[in-house]
């Protein structure tokens, strides 16, 4: 029986017997996402009553480097990163730094003459669930030159938020929700004026040191280390990934059990067992703004691939790998998987994987 016929019927069984559904390993999953031959790799981990119950990473490093990958491995996950961003700026928000509430001329006081007047009473919570009526088109011309740019990243920031702010938006603020890598940024650059410090190092202060979280890192792939690819050219340096200015909207690469440690803790802090904020602000990241599905870096569904329950998720891709996380904080369990392609393959053999878990997710 093929390797995707028995996964079902391991699916199958039990559901018909009326008991849970038995997931598979993470091993036979990632053996099955490895059948198209577009994927180098795949990190896989399953997480069960809010511990790491499984976890498998499979394939080579790059198509030019067949060194197989390991646990220790660093993966970029994309706009996965939001969720993390945003549980920075709620680090800030509840010792009194930033508020929720404050409009955009505040928090941003050096662009506040300069920022269209639609975008002056924008806030964090607006700006974290896509409702700020951002654009998210940006000059081509202008985007290549920030690969350039050798200005301290503060100030590039803030040329790259004006220039957000400069455009027309696609709806006035707070009426609708369109989804925007930009609104993170600018939200990042509110934290950076309000404490002083760069964004990547209010992640390792914010988020990371008090997690134990030790491996990321906010630079591109460097030959012989795990990286995303074009097609079969893998992806090294300057141009394997966004400029850095974009660090905020997803940009981290780090390790399974390093972001294992983050959803964990989005889940237990929904229960009271929180580790960074209080149980009110992880309830406030994880609920759907404006009856929209955007939370504050996360995405909320009381349904999904056909299944009823409660769900944070999000997709993150560079265009050089494809990242997905779906949680069940109700239960605790949860999936994580990336793989080191973004090919149609990868966001196929993906959703196939979410489809088969998500079922075992919510029993």
């Amino acid at each position: 029986m093929p390797l995707r016929r028995k996964i079902f019927a391991l699916l199958l069984a039990p559901l018909l017997l009326g008991a849970a559904p038995v997931p598979p390993s993470a091993a036979a999953l990632a053996s099955e996402v490895l059948m198209d031959r577009s994927i180098p790799a795949v990190g896989i981990v399953l997480i069960r009553h809010g511990r790491i119950a499984d976890e498998a990473v499979a394939g080579v490093r790059a198509r030019d480097n067949p060194v197989p990958v390991r646990r220790s491995d660093l993966w970029h996950i994309g706009s996965d990163e939001k969720a993390m961003t945003a549980t920075m700026i709620a680090r800030l928000v509840e010792r009194g730094t930033l508020s929720w509430n404050a409009p955009l001329t505040k928090l941003i006081p050096e662009l506040s003459t300069s920022m269209r007047a639609d975008y002056q009473s924008v806030n964090l919570i607006q700006l974290l669930a896509h409702r700020a009526g951002l654009q998210d088109l940006i000059d081509s011309d202008y985007y290549e030159s920030l690969y350039h740019d050798r200005r301290p990243m503060h100030a590039q920031r803030v040329d790259y938020v004006r220039m957000a702010l400069s455009w027309p938006p696609a709806y006035p603020p707070g009426t609708d929700a369109k989804y925007s890598n930009r609104g993170t940024v600018i939200a990042a650059l509110a934290a950076e004026d309000a404490t002083h410090v760069g964004y990547e190092e209010l992640m390792r202060r914010e988020v990371f040191a008090p997690l134990g979280i030790r491996s990321p890192r906010f630079d591109a792939p460097r030959r012989g280390e795990l990286a995303g690819h074009d097609g079969d050219v893998a992806k090294y340096g300057l141009k394997a990934d966004n400029p850095p200015v974009d660090a905020p909207a997803g940009e981290v690469r780090l390790t399974l059990d390093d972001w294992a440690k983050f959803a964990i803790d989005q889940m237990k802090g929904d229960h009271g067992r929180r580790r960074l904020l209080h149980t009110s602000t992880y309830r406030l990241l994880h609920t759907g703004q404006a009856r929209t599905v955007f939370g504050l870096g996360w995405g909320v569904r009381d349904s999904l691939d056909g299944i009823n329950g409660r769900f944070l998720t999000h997709g993150g891709s560079n265009g050089y790998w494809d990242a997905r996380i779906v949680l069940a904080p109700d239960q605790e369990n949860g999936l994580l998987i990336v793989t080191s392609s973004a090919s149609d393959g990868a966001q196929k053999a993906i959703a196939a994987v979410e489809a088969e878990i998500v079922p075992t997710l919510i029993r």
